[in-house]
């Protein structure tokens, strides 16, 4: 079984040697001057350049260019004359619209301005003062005990 691989290796080798050689020659008619590069079809072809994505407007209008320059070429008078049936014209608001914007941003500044002042008066306001501890109670009571005790005693 591997007697057939290696057949075959050596077959698909000697392929690759005649195709090279063809490449050298084809390289050597078609620019005698130039030193033919040794490449092998093992290496990679060089990295091509991404291409620019134009948008549908960029296209159109480098089109439109491009006529032009042909009409001016053949020696026509006009070019043609720019497509611009696909142009929507722009959305404006209504009148009515811009109120009911202007109402409601109008009201959603009342509302936070009112939520401002409550939180403001909120931090404002006096603190009530607080019931004393368990801890300070024991504290307090428990030192004036021994004191009567003394006294007593």
């Amino acid at each position: 079984m591997t007697d057939s691989f290696t057949g075959i290796i050596d077959r698909l080798e000697r392929q690759k040697a005649a195709i090279d050689r063809a490449l050298a020659a084809l390289r050597e008619v078609d620019s005698p001057a130039a030193a033919p590069k040794a490449e092998s079809a093992a290496t990679p072809a060089a990295a091509t350049r991404k291409r620019r994505k134009f948008s549908a407007a960029a296209r159109r209008k480098m089109a439109l260019a491009q006529k032009s320059r042909w009409a001016k070429i053949k020696g026509e008078a006009t070019p043609p004359a720019p497509a611009v049936a696909s142009a929507k014209p722009r959305r404006r608001i209504s009148p009515e619209g811009m109120k009911r914007i202007i109402a409601a941003t109008k009201k959603r500044w009342r509302l936070q301005k009112a939520a401002a002042k409550s939180a403001s008066a909120k931090k404002a306001a006096p603190k009530k003062a607080k019931p004393p501890s368990a801890k300070a109670v024991k504290k307090s009571t428990a030192a004036p005990a021994p004191l009567v005790s003394q006294a007593a005693g």
